[in-house]
């Protein structure tokens, strides 16, 4: 089975923007539908939505503020107990690895679930659409036809290459609009280009990943960066983080003569796996890599690859460099940010299964008797925007002065949205004309009330 979702946010930050919507179909292996869920909140009080966001997805102020709407509490519950109720699935979306996956995430942290990967554990698996593409650029590109932006080069917008290959029910920035335009190009790769098809699936599984990786052999790693085309890089399994069994080590052979490299001091080490161009990189093997088998590898890398698997002690070296670039990052500063601060303890996390099928008084109870003070300061937050008559007046005027400050900052370049880049950007759609005046002027009432409360 695969479950094709998407998410409309308020902004592009999973950490400090929140979802609107979520839509969802389960469809069985031939891509036929079996079922879907199509979930809309309202706004959470602590959230200023940016306009752009509110201009692309089209929802409105009413929209936004509609008292029937669930809560983003609630919402997050009905999107847990979908994962569950499809359960097992393989859970697809696009740009869903970089993207989706981190808003729910950070909504079932934000929201106290006390299992934040719903979509990776009992029995469920993730793949990304998006990344397939890429795959299917570089290996079978007469599979798809290929759209360009305005400045002629390729692009891979979903709202750009799913009409442009013959979907023409998209409507673009909608989940569900976007959910149907994923499945569709799917089906097209399922179709022309199997074997890429397969060997995509068979990437689903982390265990499958490192395993292939592991063997030691020449293997093929499609990535794209920035607005440049997928590329091949050609590399070698060389190493893993001691406490990160996922984070694998891939030797480019292309980059660099591993020879060189395997009696190298731990700073020259250091900069291979730092530095740019990269001589070693990361793969995350939970992370669905585009990772190919090689055919009839070159001579030079059959006897690199030789070389590296005869020494494990290089292996060892090369992931303590790895497991180096992380030792000297401090502490995030916003609660929002530490989501990978830690794993809950054994009492907290039986406390945060509680706090979802609780009422709202025991809820109280429940955040305060919590270990881990990033929970507590999320419940206090959960418990503010659900059930505020619950906590003293004291509490209430902080939080109104706690979130005044934030829309109001004078930070650089904050990653949540103030009321400085409202301005910017509601100026920007009223010079570009991308929505009606009307609307615009509905946005700045909008804004005006919501900053003024």
């Amino acid at each position: 089975m695969f479950a094709f979702y998407d998410f409309e946010t308020t902004g592009t930050s999973p950490a400090f923007d929140q979802p609107l919507q979520f839509a969802a179909l389960l469809v069985d292996d031939d891509l036929r539908e079996v079922d879907r869920r199509n979930l809309r909140c309202r706004l959470e009080p602590h959230i200023l939505p940016a306009p752009m966001a509110l201009a692309i997805t089209g929802v409105t102020p009413e929209l936004l503020m509609d008292a029937s709407l669930d809560t983003w509490f609630g919402f997050s519950q009905a999107v847990a107990k979908t994962i569950m109720d499809w359960s097992s699935a393989t859970w697809v979306g696009y740009n869903s690895i970089n993207f989706d996956e981190n808003v729910m995430r950070q909504m079932f942290y934000q929201n106290l679930h006390p299992d934040l990967y719903l979509t990776q554990t009992g029995g469920n698996s993730r793949m990304d659409v998006m990344q397939m593409v890429y795959a299917v650029r570089e290996l079978a590109p007469e599979a798809l036809e290929w759209p360009t932006d305005e400045n002629g080069r390729s692009t891979f917008r979903l709202d750009r290459l799913a009409p442009s290959n013959g979907f023409a029910e998209h409507n673009a920035h909608d989940a569900l609009g976007d959910v149907r335009a994923t499945l569709h190009i799917l089906s097209l790769l399922k179709h022309r280009t199997p074997e890429v098809y397969e060997r995509c699936l068979h990437n689903r599984d982390k265990a499958t990943v490192i395993e292939d990786l592991q063997r030691g052999d020449p293997m093929r790693l499609i990535l794209r960066f920035g607005a440049a085309p997928p590329r091949s890089y050609y590399g070698v399994y060389a190493g893993k983080i001691p406490d990160n069994p996922n984070a694998l080590a891939f030797l480019d052979l292309d980059a660099c003569n591993a020879a060189d490299l395997l009696g190298a001091d731990d700073a020259t080490l250091d900069r291979a796996v730092s530095g740019s161009p990269k001589l070693i990189r990361t793969v995350s093997a939970n992370q669905v890599p585009n990772l190919f088998p090689v055919e009839n590898p070159k001579p030079d890398w059959i006897a690199a690859a030789s070389a590296v698997a005869a020494h494990p002690d290089f292996r060892s070296r090369v992931g303590a460099a790895l497991a180096r670039r992380f030792v000297d990052r401090e502490e995030p500063e916003h609660v929002e940010e530490r989501i990978y601060s830690g794993f809950y303890s054994g009492d907290d996390k039986r406390a945060l299964r509680d706090f979802q099928k609780s009422d709202w008084a025991q809820r109280v109870e429940i955040v305060e008797s919590l270990g881990d003070e990033r929970l507590k300061q999320l419940g206090r937050r959960i418990i503010h925007s659900n059930a505020s008559h619950l906590l003293p007046e004291s509490y209430l005027e902080n939080a109104k002065n706690q979130i005044r400050a934030r829309w109001h900052s004078n930070e650089i370049n904050p990653p949540w949205t103030t009321h400085e880049v409202v301005e910017q950007q509601l100026t920007e759609l009223g010079k570009r004309g991308v929505v009606s005046r009307e609307t615009l002027r509905d946005l700045r009432s909008f804004y005006t009330d919501r900053m003024s409360e």
